[in-house]
């Protein structure tokens, strides 16, 4: 890749407002894309990293990161992550199609597209109610989704895809995206481009990391350079108003460790649910508005890297052995701050097949290794990465025969206990 035709930048000004009066909440280092996996065995090479930062707009209150990485190293082709092999998406996804179907009594003539459609796990159940669906992803993962049968755009979206689109394959009555209106850029371009896309009476459905959860329960692993902004309904609604879209319902939704499923549509369409006044409602009340919240959230975050530090450093000095659980994105931030190198964790577990497999840790040396490992060599004590699914990964271990001790990282550092299942 040719570095000097990147286009990585700070971000000075707000994302949504244009104001150049940000203030910084934490600064986490120089974090290396998530993505970027070396193969292990492979010579050490220049690793690219980039500062990460989270900062708060005053006048909109957006909260946003400070640098800007060019998609083009975040969301590679060969973008390893598959949507589909988590159980708690499968899940959220069929309860989005099931969810939309009783709100909007979807037709088959009814058209649903999905702007970074992964491997088609949201769109399946749309096409199994009966609904025409359509993918937008750049990704490798496009490819999988076809072998389902979803049809798919293999392309970034942006307000050309969205004209091609339509004039090939018509307007949406629904318009999705999960987990990456966050994640693009130009925001307010790929907000016309969905509305070129999307009906008169269509409905835009974005889930997104939640700031509130983010926030009371300490997910800074939730922060890197994939999510250029973390949203709060507050700060959500200032962005849909200037183009025209008023949010008429909002639902809390668990994915992710704690994200937000948003239902938008041209002014005046639908009548505003209660849902919509209770949030903005515990925002207030939760400090998110003010910012009132982000004045003890870096010292949090300091106190529970120091207990995490303290915690493995005791059990390295007992000789003992940890493995990591899963190498999701969020793993990198974790590791890449505290500083959990192959001094301290041994090797990281993947289930088989996944495209992380013999790969390192982004900024390490720890290796992703095939899960078979973990039950054949017993480590005493595992590091759930995906910790905000900890009881179900616990539980999945144990009916495989893991016999040791888990470890959830946070919000607060500690050993997980279960029962040990002896096979």
């Amino acid at each position: 890749m040719n570095l000097s035709s990147l286009d990585s930048k700070p971000l000075t000004q707000c994302q949504i407002c244009g104001c150049s009066h940000l203030d910084s909440i934490l600064f986490l280092g120089y974090v290396p894309p998530v993505n970027e996996m070396l193969t292990v065995g492979g010579v050490p090479n220049v690793e690219m990293r980039f500062p990460l930062e989270l900062m708060r707009c005053k006048q909109c209150t957006l909260v946003q990161i400070g640098y800007e990485v060019d998609p083009r190293i975040l969301f590679p082709h060969s973008y390893p992550y598959l949507s589909g092999t988590t159980k708690i998406l499968r899940e959220n996804f069929k309860n989005l199609a099931q969810e939309s179907n009783a709100l909007f009594h979807l037709s088959q003539s009814d058209l649903i597209i999905d702007i970074g459609a992964n491997d088609g796990t949201l769109l399946a159940p749309f096409r199994d109610l009966g609904a025409k669906v359509l993918g937008i992803e750049p990704s490798q993962a496009a490819d999988v989704a076809r072998t389902k049968g979803i049809e798919m755009v293999k392309d970034y979206f942006s307000q050309k895809t969205a004209q091609q689109v339509r004039a090939h394959y018509g307007s949406a009555k629904i318009i999705t995206a999960a987990n990456v209106f966050a994640h693009i850029k130009n925001v307010h371009e790929i907000i016309e481009g969905i509305l070129h896309l999307l009906s008169s009476d269509g409905v835009f459905i974005s889930e997104s990391h939640y700031l509130l959860d983010l926030v009371q329960t300490l997910q800074y692993d939730t922060i890197y350079h994939e999510h250029l902004r973390y949203y709060a309904l507050g700060s959500l609604m200032k962005l849909f108003e200037q183009h025209g879209l008023e949010i008429f319902r909002v639902k809390r939704i668990a994915t992710h460790g704690g994200s937000i499923r948003v239902y938008a549509a041209r002014k005046g369409q639908f009548p505003i649910h209660t849902s919509v006044t209770q949030s903005l409602k515990e925002e207030d009340e939760a400090g998110l508005t003010d910012g009132a919240c982000f004045r003890t959230f870096r010292q949090r975050v300091i106190q529970s890297k120091l207990d995490l530090i303290s915690l493995i450093t005791d059990i390295k000095a007992q000789g003992r052995r940890i493995y990591g659980i899963g190498a999701p994105s969020r793993a990198s931030t974790l590791i890449n701050y505290v500083g959990l190198d192959d001094g301290l964790i041994d090797a990281v577990m993947e289930v088989a097949g996944s495209h992380k497999l013999n790969k390192y840790i982004p900024g390490t040396r720890v290796p992703v290794l095939d899960e078979q490992k973990l039950y054949q060599d017993q480590p005493e004590y595992v590091l759930f990465y995906s910790w905000h699914i900890a009881e179900e990964l616990a539980a999945n271990l144990r009916k495989k025969g893991y016999l040791g001790e888990c470890i959830v990282p946070l919000p607060s550092p500690r050993i997980f206990s279960t029962e040990p299942v002896y096979v």
